[in-house]
């Protein structure tokens, strides 16, 4: 061999390995996130949500991209998350979409929409049908870009002191519960009230508030609720699905290298998943434990349901009117929910029911 050309090709080789690190270090650079979060580390379901994301985007990027999760208050206020990742205070939150609908009506489809689909619909809507896109096209005016978070599954219409039998029992009551559903329910006579997360227990305790609603019976037990109001209704016709969001600075996020981008969006999507999952383990769990506490679950009287399906189309179209965005998305999704609404029926919804009444009438397994 040739000794002089071999330490000439070694030192080439060196050169243009050195000359690569840099390229390399500079399509993977080293990246700290801080995220704020709407709820407290006691609700381990949601908060951990955001830290099984912030973990897997480490995975995904061999430790170059890390997100720092923070809790309720610890950074921002709980219902503040809007304004702090807009103007970049942080460049991340997680929260509820439908908590900044006074900024634009159109952020409310986010989260969850009166009488509209459960958690498969809902979540094919926003990922497959160009539901997302929609909600990222009024976000932008607010430099936010909005990542579904996971669905909590079709949420509990809440606690109440005393028992709610017909539309007079609603009036004057006063209430927390989010989104339009307030809207909706302060048409029925309800004094709506928004409360984040860690205040609600002492607000239920003192009577500044007289019925709850928060998700269902997992978070709800470990808030405590039914220690000071017994009487637990459903269904939420005001949150059939009950959807996530992180919210990320549009800006921040076009810095990202794509690869980076790219881990966001799977992360979310996993740990989404993951959450819906979770609600569905622990929720069934912590009914058998409240019931076993004494909790009377009850069914929203049909007289109620009736009047909050005619008052929530009603504003609907009211809204529509005001505003262009928010019927454009209205229109799209309801079409949409209509035709998932009829598959549903004829299939999920048949065979739940069929299944439910056998294993009630203890139809014959041998």
């Amino acid at each position: 061999m040739d000794r002089r050309n071999f330490l000439r090709g070694s030192a080439i080789a060196a050169t243009g390995a050195t000359l690569a690190a840099p390229a390399i270090a500079q399509s993977s650079p080293k990246v700290t996130w801080r995220l704020a979060s709407s709820y407290p580390k006691s609700l381990d379901t949601l908060f951990a949500s955001s830290e099984s994301m912030a973990q897997a985007v480490y995975d995904l990027t061999d430790g170059q991209f890390e997100i720092q999760v923070f809790a309720a208050g610890e950074l921002v206020p709980p219902l503040g998350i809007a304004d702090s990742v807009g103007d970049g205070t942080v460049e991340m939150g997680h929260t509820g979409s439908y908590f900044y609908m006074g900024k634009d009506p159109a952020f409310a489809f986010g989260t969850a929409m009166p009488w509209s689909g459960n958690a498969r619909q809902y979540q094919a809507w926003m990922h497959e049908a160009g539901g997302n896109d929609l909600i990222n096209e009024v976000l932008a005016d607010f430099n936010l870009i909005n990542l579904p978070a996971g669905n909590t599954g079709t949420q509990m219409a809440g606690w109440y002191r005393k028992e709610i039998n017909t539309l007079d029992d609603l009036k004057g009551l006063k209430m927390r519960i989010g989104g339009l559903g307030g809207t909706v329910m302060s048409r029925m006579g309800v004094i709506p009230q928004q409360i984040a997360g860690a205040d609600m227990y002492p607000a239920l305790e003192r009577g500044v508030l007289d019925a709850i609603e928060f998700v269902g019976p997992a978070d709800d037990e470990r808030l405590g609720f039914y220690k000071v109001a017994k009487y637990y209704y459903a269904p939420a016709f005001w949150e059939p699905s009950g959807e996530l969001s992180y919210f990320i600075n549009k800006d921040k996020h076009a810095e990202l290298p794509k690869t980076y981008q790219a881990a966001l969006t799977h992360a979310a999507r996993s740990s989404g998943a993951q959450l819906l999952h979770r609600y569905d383990a622990r929720n069934s769990a912590a009914l058998q434990r409240l019931l076993a506490e004494g909790v009377e679950v009850r069914t929203m009287p049909e007289e109620i349901l009736r009047e909050s399906y005619r008052q929530t189309h009603m504003l609907y179209a009211e809204m529509s009117e005001e505003s262009e965005s928010f019927k454009k998305i209205h229109d799209h999704m309801f079409t949409f929910m209509d035709k998932a609404k009829a598959f549903t029926n004829i299939c999920d919804f048949a065979y739940d029911y069929v299944a439910y009444q056998a294993a009630q009438a203890n139809w014959p397994k041998t």
